[in-house]
């Protein structure tokens, strides 16, 4: 419970609400945010800090709440006074719910009128036709997928499919003038109508920017029933297919049923017909799959890579997570890199049926090292936890490992199963994050500023350092200072971080696993773990054929690295104090301990490499400076990581499993609906016809009605 006068605000937008049978109302669907609420904050900075979370307009909604054991009537927050008046019913709650209601401009006056044919009230009623109603949740959800230029997008697919809805909601036609991977132009179909867009790829990335639009519409942009042509069965089935899968009796009449209602599509049964058709196809076929394939193919990951791990899990409702780690990859994490893995959640583009959870580290080079990977259908603390656990199976060192991740559902998991690790945030979605909380009204100058602060933050080795960064950010934003603190820095900072990062903050998985996987074809759960195999092998084996050529003690960007901080040593003063111990005098005097790798500056020893003080202390004694380099940084290592190969899989690439001693588990079997089967053929074009024969003549291609031959 909150302090006397203090609330707890749940704030809901954008569902529905739902009337029960007791007559009570009860709120579904739509976004949700919270917020503390005080007898201090006004109704406008209410509305304010409303109208940034859902993006709206201050003035294009209301505010409503219930009372605490009333569900059944919505109290209007109007004014000041009526605000203070909430916060007071509610200040024995540990939390009330505000729904932020979108007004209705249109409105008008309407009497109701009893019996005896007097006016007896006079209510304030909104003028809505059945089509506006059907269309304003089209508009919330959709009205905003092409905004303009700038606008980017991850792939030429995403693009169009943002398009496609955009159409939708817009009600006009579009064609297509350019469309390929890197440029996608459109324009409307309307004659004389001047709408028009144009995306191209960005230089180097995947993604698709739009670079030119003309967002106006001279064609009047009417509904008719060639915009309906736009829900193809490919857009409905890919709109259905998540519900089909949990209601498997999902009917074509309830499919047009929730589009009309939730979208304002007008579909017939057929269109419906055709779209579920699709979309129990494609999850028919990944079930199908993973009983036929996935238990082979994991057992031919254990026969040709020894001492690999190829896990399949299934559950009695036909879900399904596959857990692999190969025996290369393991070995090296083992033997050659530092314990430190990276955890982190992909979405494919080439299947978005499935998500990886990726276990990854870093080499001698700092470049990105698989160790383990696990598809599943979706991210959740249990997918996590099972992950998890498969991982610590296969590996056979001590567990004290440090774990980076960006703090994503679930991942609360790690200390439960590797008790003695270290949970770190990723420094990459930390600036991310904190990008988002800069005001609109500072500069670029500004922004940069505090960035380059929260930078410093991160780096501090000492806590004076950091709070001196902190101290750089207060003096623009108290608030923004706070949300940093609030952040948990022993989670990210150098200053207070428990585990070793040995100098690395983020990981680039996602980027390098969506670069491996091809998106030009969607691509079967076998085949898409097959091109990872197949990129891990390659990358294995060029590695290894450039390590070979190495000839110092350590990789070539560490050794650069130290060779820089050597030059900065060179004017460092170095005072023998005693045995090991020496001072060091630059801006500041730091202590160095040789016997120890220590030094007060801490960098030693988070990073595994001599600071500077120390380097100047093994030159001042004639010391070897790589004796004193963490071991994960050394050639040595490197070539350990990569000494073992990832074998190839020759037969992987058949259609299917056809032998039933492959399979671990029995596909569940599948009662057979009585009746004649409603599916057409493939393609009906290639339809065997019996020939036409004239009886007659008995000649073909006629009959006796259109005979030509002579009675």
């Amino acid at each position: 419970m909150m302090a006397r006068g203090k609330i707890l605000a749940i704030c809901q937008s954008g569902g529905d609400f739902v009337t029960n049978s007791d007559g009570s109302m009860s709120y579904s669907g739509g976004e949700a945010h919270a917020i503390d609420i005080d007898h201090e904050v006004t109704l406008q900075d209410l509305k304010s800090e409303i109208s940034v979370m859902f993006n709206y307009n201050a003035n294009s909604f209301s505010i409503k709440y219930c009372l605490p054991n009333n569900k059944q009537t919505l109290i209007t927050v109007s004014n000041d006074k009526d605000l203070k008046r909430m916060v007071d019913f509610h200040a024995d709650s540990e939390m009330t719910v505000v729904y932020v209601l979108k007004k209705v401009e249109n409105r008008t006056t309407r009497s109701v009128v009893a019996d005896s044919g007097t006016p007896t009230d006079t209510m304030t009623a909104t003028v809505a036709t059945y089509e506006d109603a059907k269309r304003r949740k089209l508009y919330a959800n959709w009205d905003g997928m092409i905004t303009g230029v700038g606008q980017k997008f991850d792939s030429s697919r995403a693009f169009r499919d943002a398009l496609h809805k955009y159409a939708i909601v817009n009600s006009f036609m579009y064609r297509f003038i350019k469309n390929d991977r890197c440029h996608v132009t459109a324009e409307c179909t309307a004659e004389d109508c001047p709408w028009r867009v144009h995306a191209s790829r960005l230089s180097g990335k995947q993604e698709l920017m739009i670079k030119k639009m003309n967002g106006t519409h001279t064609c009047g942009k009417e509904m008719s029933k060639k915009c309906y042509r736009l829900a193809s069965q490919r857009w409905v089935a890919s709109i259905i297919k998540d519900k089909l899968r949990y209601t498997p009796n999902y009917k074509p009449r309830d499919v047009a049923d929730d589009l009309q209602r939730e979208y304002g599509l007008s579909l017939n049964y057929a269109q419906a017909w055709r779209g579920k058709f699709l979309a129990r196809k494609e999850l028919y076929n990944s079930h199908e799959e993973a009983c036929n394939q996935l238990p082979w193919f994991c057992n031919r990951i254990i026969e040709t890579n020894p001492g690999s791990v190829a896990t399949l899990q299934t559950s009695d409702d036909s879900k399904f997570r596959l857990f692999v780690a190969f025996h290369a990859s393991l070995s090296g994490f083992e033997h050659g890199c530092r314990p430190l893995i990276f955890l982190d959640v992909i979405s494919l583009k080439a299947n978005k049926q499935w998500k990886l959870l990726a276990a990854t580290t870093v080499d001698g080079e700092n470049d990105i090292f698989p160790v383990a990977f696990s598809a599943v259908e979706m991210e959740s603390s249990e997918n996590w936890h099972w992950f998890l656990e498969q991982l610590k199976s296969a590996l056979t060192m001590p567990h004290n490992l440090t774990f980076i991740s960006n703090g994503q559902d679930g991942l609360e998991e790690i200390p439960r199963v590797f008790e003695d690790s270290n949970h770190g945030y990723s420094v990459h979605h930390l600036i991310a994050n904190f990008k988002t909380q800069l005001e609109d009204s500072w500069t670029q100058e500004i922004k940069d500023a505090m960035v380059d602060h929260l930078n410093r933050a991160v780096y501090a080795c000492k806590a004076d350092e950091f709070n001196e960064c902190i101290e750089g950010i207060k003096a623009e934003s108290k608030e923004l200072a706070e949300w940093v603190l609030d952040t948990k820095p022993e989670r990210w900072s150098d200053a207070f971080f428990k585990g070793l990062r040995y100098g690395c903050y983020s990981s680039r998985t996602v980027e390098t696993f969506n670069g491996w996987v091809s998106e030009r074809n969607e691509l079967s759960l076998v085949q898409m773990v097959d091109m990872i195999r197949c990129k891990l092998m390659e990358m294995v084996y060029t590695r290894r054929q450039t390590s070979n050529t190495w000839a110092e003690q350590l990789t070539p960007s560490i050794n650069q690295k130290v060779q820089d901080e050597m030059i900065k040593a060179r004017n460092l003063k170095v005072i023998c104090s005693m045995g090991n111990v020496f001072e060091v005098h630059d801006d500041s005097i730091n202590v160095v301990n040789i016997e120890n790798w220590e030094c007060t500056c801490r960098r030693w020893q988070v990073t595994g490499l001599p600071c500077m003080h120390a380097l100047a202390v093994f030159q001042h004694i004639d010391r070897c400076m790589y004796d004193y380099c963490s071991k994960y940084f050394t050639t040595e290592c490197y070539c350990l990581t990569y000494s073992l190969s990832i074998n190839p899989i020759p037969d992987v690439g058949r259609p299917s499993c056809t032998d039933p001693s492959h399979c671990t588990f029995a596909c569940p079997r599948t009662r057979r609906l009585a009746g004649r089967p409603k599916e057409k053929p493939a393609d009906p074009r290639i339809a065997i016809k019996r020939a036409v024969r004239c009886s007659r003549c008995k000649e073909f291609g006629h009959n006796k009605q259109t005979c030509k031959a002579p009675a």
